[in-house]
């Protein structure tokens, strides 16, 4: 694929014809209505054939890093995706188990999927009255569906919290597997799932996929590492040394494209691209390889250099999850004097130590801290182990319920400090 013969996007407007007052526009605050939403999507999809340029959706997002921006999708796009997963997961006529923040790319799609299949997704109280996301609440509502197929969409951090609640309280452990087992599918993204955790689930018999995309490809475009139908996946080499190993950035391609960002032209021509035979193609801040089936490597701007070497952030992360203690890892590069960029991590650990200090630094002597050094450097050298891990009971979260890693990264920059 020749990038170089790729012409750049032209920003979309919020004076074009394409913005009608059918538009749902989320994020950024404020309290985003389902049934007014569910309204909004049946409306753009009954003029599907006509206007499909239109735009249905504009989220809203700043991420946990970076400046926000604003993703305009079109009726045809957001259709496309919702097709796309019907077919891959053969789920005719689905409903829905609504569990993630309408602010959200992934939960105004739970609601966009509902409005093309003709259906009303089932709300958890965590949505419909900001009531904290329980194993109880996700039990109830999951009873409430009453159609042949059903789906639902989480992050990790709820799925983490239904299995710990599981095993602290056994009464009810049969009721939560038994929910999660209900749905034809269980799409879980967001955030990187852990190999530990896929495993439990496989384990347990949930039927879960794990979805990669991003509000400019109407959310996840490749599951379990397949792409939807209609979806396009390059990857680009950016070195000599990405060349050889086959490594590079994601590109995604397809139907299920944002039109760019609103208002934003330099924005939307560095990311989103038509190629000579009119397929358009969105230019991820990621790195992966794509063989048989998509892996993700991590953000393009994750490299950490630290004493002169290069160290992948994502890669270490990943690597600390393997341990059967460590729940969830972050891994970030601070500014120091001595290494250039000095790793710390941040782990949540599968068993909490009550009363200990939260976030406070891992005892660099005890075992644990020792266990994952030889980990560390067994897998990837010495120069990787981080020389600063902070344990959280829990990760902060944005509203979408991902770790929101500028809180993370600002403690453990007062922590190094200290040191």
């Amino acid at each position: 694929m020749l990038i170089s013969q790729f012409n750049s996007a032209a920003a979309p407007s919020s004076t074009d014809a394409h913005f009608t007052e059918q538009t749902a526009v989320v994020g950024g605050g404020g309290h985003v209505d389902a049934n007014a939403l569910l309204g909004k999507f049946t409306a753009s999809f009954s003029q599907l054939d006509s206007r499909p340029e239109d735009f249905a959706l504009v989220v809203t997002t700043s991420g946990s890093t970076g400046a926000p921006k604003q993703t305009a999708l079109t009726t045809g796009a957001l259709a496309a995706s919702a097709r796309a997963t019907e077919a891959f997961t053969d789920t005719d006529k689905a409903q829905w188990l609504l569990a993630l923040p309408l602010h959200y790319v992934a939960g105004a799609q739970v609601v966009a999927r509902s409005a093309l299949a003709g259906t009303t997704p089932v709300l958890t109280k965590s949505i419909s009255s900001g009531a904290p996301f329980s194993a109880q609440d996700f039990v109830s509502s999951a009873s409430a569906l009453t159609a042949h197929h059903r789906m639902t969409s989480l992050v990790p951090t709820q799925l983490h919290k239904l299995l710990e609640t599981a095993e602290r309280n056994p009464q009810m452990s049969s009721e939560i597997w038994d929910a999660l087992r209900s749905f034809d599918a269980l799409l879980l993204g967001g955030a990187p799932a852990s190999a530990a955790l896929l495993e439990q689930m496989l384990h347990l018999k949930v039927p879960v996929l794990t979805t990669y995309g991003s509000a400019e490809t109407a959310g996840g475009c490749v599951y379990s590492g397949a792409p939807l139908p209609g979806i396009q996946v390059h990857i680009e080499p950016e070195t000599e040394e990405d060349a050889a190993s086959g490594s590079g950035r994601i590109w995604l391609g397809g139907p299920t494209l944002a039109s760019g960002y609103l208002d934003d032209p330099h924005r939307t021509a560095a990311h989103f691209f038509t190629g000579p035979d009119g397929i358009r193609w969105y230019k991820t801040d990621d790195r992966g390889t794509f063989t048989c089936s998509l892996t993700v490597l991590g953000r393009s701007d994750d490299t950490i250099i630290t004493g002169g070497l290069k160290i992948s952030a994502g890669v270490l992360a990943r690597l600390l999850e393997t341990h059967s203690s460590v729940r969830e890892a972050l891994v970030v590069g601070l500014p120091d004097a001595r290494w250039g960029q000095a790793l710390v991590a941040a782990l949540t650990l599968r068993h909490s130590h009550p009363g200990a200090e939260n976030p406070g630094p891992l005892d660099p002597y005890g075992p644990l801290a020792t266990q994952l050094s030889d980990l560390v450097t067994q897998q990837l050298g010495k120069a990787a182990v981080p020389k600063l891990t902070l344990v959280y009971t829990d990760f902060p979260t944005l509203s979408t319920g991902k770790p929101d890693r500028t809180t993370v990264t600002s403690h453990l920059e007062q922590y190094h400090r200290q040191q």
